[in-house]
């Protein structure tokens, strides 16, 4: 047997503390377009509606929104930040497993940073072998056409 929910007005879910869609994405950062997609696979729990089917969020699904904000502007995977989530909400986790996770990814960027370090020096030293004038000689272009991968 279904459950009957009630399905307050926006105005009286705003009485008591619930946010539209439009105050959610303006407490958090996060905007309606990622709001909505992170419920949709299951980042934050589906939203309670309105009479008129409007999205409500209460003071816990900002909160998990500036969580996802916050990690996902340090750079952490959609996956990672699930996995962050789980542990955030299990009071009986390890710190051992969040400082795993932090580590694994603070190492991966370190890689990142090296790879795109020795690009830009590439890049760097072929602009410096380029005249840039109206010759067609271009060492930047020659290095790309001659690039094996």
């Amino acid at each position: 047997m279904a459950r009957h929910v009630i399905r307050p007005e926006l105005a009286e879910a705003k009485d008591k503390g619930f946010h539209n869609i439009g105050e959610a994405s303006a407490l958090t950062g996060v905007s309606a377009k990622m709001i909505r997609h992170y419920e949709s696979i299951g980042l934050i729990p589906a939203a309670s509606r309105t009479f008129a089917n409007y999205r409500l969020y209460n003071d816990a699904d900002v909160h998990r929104l500036r969580f996802i904000k916050r990690a996902r502007n340090l750079g952490f995977s959609m996956k990672q930040i699930e996995q962050l989530l789980g542990l955030w909400s299990d009071p009986a986790r390890s710190s051992a497993e969040v400082k795993q996770l932090a580590q694994l990814h603070a190492d991966e960027l370190a890689t990142r940073v090296r790879e795109m370090q020795a690009m830009q020096r590439t890049l760097e030293k072929l602009a410096k072998q380029c005249h840039g004038d109206q010759r067609a000689e271009c060492p930047i272009l020659d290095d790309l056409a001659g690039s094996t991968g």
